[in-house]
């Protein structure tokens, strides 16, 4: 098998990672069968957005504090766990911010797009769903949309759902709500397109964050999920993804 090895800037992710190029050699991403990161959630992120045009499927082991998309580091054995690991295919959201000044941004994002208050005044924004008007005025300190993968991350932190993979749903969840005050937010099928729109964006600037990516003094959000783009990670069968999204919902 052929490994393309990828470490977090940290002492014992690197030094890990010597001590796996020197048992299963370093091959060239595009000469590869499976990409295997070494890091947190963190660093699988930057992994997936550097080779976001890769059909390699990726395989974590974790160094970090969470490393919720990540495996346990067990290095003996590693091409037999990756060779038994669980599939499971994730879909990026991508985003279209356009500035005020009427340039445009595109972007990916595998876990959330946030969009969140420059100053210290509060966010007014318009929430459109496939062209409708569902809110017509959100006074918040921002907003999120988030993947069913990212539903544990800042999704979670802002009090949003958590979503099975296989929900085929993105969670639209409100940052510090003013008005609607008891708005909590809204499941979106996935195959929807949301639209964001800045109110006062003169006085009230807002930015667009997809994934680590960030655009400021934005106007309008468009976001859809990708069809055409997606990612394989892989779990071992015993820290598999989509247990690990079931039991998060059911601890304290």
């Amino acid at each position: 098998m052929k490994i393309h090895f990828r470490a977090a800037k940290t002492q014992k992710a690197e030094s890990a990672l010597n001590d796996l190029v020197k048992k299963h050699g370093q091959c060239d991403e595009s000469a590869c069968d499976v990409i295997v990161v070494l890091g947190g959630d963190g660093t699988m992120l930057e992994a997936l957005h550097a080779y976001d045009m890769s059909s390699k499927p990726v395989y974590g082991m974790n160094f970090g504090s969470v490393g919720f998309l990540m495996n346990p580091y067990k290095p003996d054995d590693l091409i037999q766990k990756i060779e038994k690991a669980s599939k499971v295919a994730i879909h990026p959201l991508k985003m279209t911010a356009t500035c005020a000044n009427g340039k445009r941004h595109e972007a990916v994002a595998f876990n959330e797009v946030s969009i969140l208050r420059e100053t210290r005044q509060a966010a007014r924004l318009k929430i459109l769903v496939d062209g409708v008007v569902r809110i017509a005025e959100l006074v918040c300190d921002g907003i999120l949309l988030s993947t069913p993968a990212g539903s544990t991350a800042y999704n979670l932190s802002a009090h949003g759902p958590i979503l099975p993979l296989s929900s085929n749903l993105l969670a639209l969840t409100p940052i510090s709500a003013f008005r609607p005050r008891r708005w909590g937010g809204a499941l979106i099928p996935s195959n929807l397109k949301v639209r964001i729109e800045a109110l006062d964006d003169d006085k009230r600037p807002i930015s667009a964050t997809a994934d680590s990516n960030e655009f400021r003094d934005v106007v309008s959000i468009d976001i859809h999920q990708s069809d055409s783009l997606s990612k394989t990670l892989l779990f071992d069968p015993d820290h598999h993804l989509e247990e690990r999204i079931l039991k998060e919902q059911f601890l304290s």
